[in-house]
C-alpha cells in the first residue's frame, strides 16, 4: 500500500483540523449548514467541504472562532451580522514578497462609470449566487441602478412569452432555449431599472441569498409561480443619468 500523503493528514485529535471542528460546532450550535458557513465567511460551499477533505481552512480559523463566540455568548444567528463579524478577522494570503495573493475566481467588477455585470449558473445558483453579492453591495454603496436577467423553465412564468405585462425590459424579445427554459430581463437604462440599494436590502433580508431575494421579488410581483426555480442569473448595473 502506498504511503499516505502528508498533505491530506490532519494533526488535530479526531482527524479534523481546527477549521472543520469549528464548522462542526457552528452546525451544532445554531443548526447552520455548510452553505450557511460559506456565506458567513464569504466563500463557496465547496471550500467548507474542503475543511474536511483537504485539510484547508487554516486562514479562516480566527474568523470562525469569533463567529462561534458570537453565537454562543450573544445568541447572534443572523447570517449578515455574522458575516460582518467574520469579515473583520479574514485576511488575504500573501506571497513570499509580501504582496496580497491572487484569488482564483471570476472577478465581479464595477467600473468608475458604474457599469458592472455578473453572471452565475446552476452551481452558483445552488449556493445563493454569493459571487454576485459584492457587485450588488458596491452598486448600492454608489447609488447605482440595477437590472437582471433570469432563466427558468417556461412553465414557471405566469405570463406568456412576449407579454408586455411581464415587461421583459432590456431584451424586448425573450430568449427561448432548447431545454424548454426561457431568459427574461427585468429593468434597463431606458426604463430606469431598479434601485440597487433596495435589492441590497432584499438580499440582506434573505440572509445573503441573492437567488432567493430575486426569486421572491418575481413571485411578489406576479411574474413567476411560487414553485419556479431560477437556473441562471445575470445582474447589470449603471449610473443613473
Amino acid at each position: 500500500m502506498p504511503p499516505r500523503s502528508r498533505r491530506n493528514e490532519t494533526s488535530n485529535q479526531g482527524g479534523l483540523n481546527e477549521a472543520a471542528q469549528l464548522a462542526d460546532q457552528l452546525q451544532a450550535a445554531a443548526n447552520f449548514t455548510k452553505r450557511d458557513i460559506a456565506r458567513i465567511i464569504g466563500r463557496d460551499p465547496s471550500l467548507v467541504s474542503q475543511f474536511y477533505t483537504r485539510n484547508k481552512g487554516a486562514s479562516f480559523v480566527p474568523a470562525l472562532r469569533e463567529v462561534l463566540a458570537a453565537v454562543q455568548t450573544a445568541s447572534i444567528t443572523e447570517l449578515p451580522e455574522l458575516a460582518d463579524i467574520a469579515a473583520r478577522h479574514i485576511t488575504r494570503r500573501t506571497t513570499a514578497s509580501g504582496a496580497r495573493a491572487r484569488v482564483r475566481s471570476k472577478a465581479v467588477l464595477v467600473t468608475p462609470t458604474g457599469s458592472g455585470t455578473g453572471r452565475v449558473g446552476a452551481q452558483a445558483i445552488a449556493s445563493g449566487s454569493s459571487r454576485l453579492r459584492p457587485l450588488i453591495a458596491e452598486a448600492a454603496r454608489r447609488g447605482l441602478r440595477l437590472a437582471f436577467t433570469v432563466r427558468l423553465a417556461k412553465s414557471g412564468y405566469v405570463h406568456p412569452s412576449g407579454s408586455r405585462t411581464d415587461s421583459p425590459g432590456i431584451r424586448r424579445d425573450v430568449i427561448q432555449r432548447a431545454d424548454h427554459t426561457e431568459e427574461r430581463s427585468y429593468g434597463s437604462s431606458a426604463t430606469g431599472g431598479f434601485d440597487a440599494a433596495d435589492f441590497a436590502r432584499r438580499v440582506d433580508g434573505a440572509g445573503g441569498d441573492i437567488t432567493a431575494a430575486i426569486r421572491q421579488w418575481l413571485v411578489e410581483t406576479g411574474r413567476i409561480h411560487e414553485d419556479a426555480q431560477i437556473t441562471h442569473l445575470e445582474v447589470r448595473t449603471w449610473r443613473p443619468r
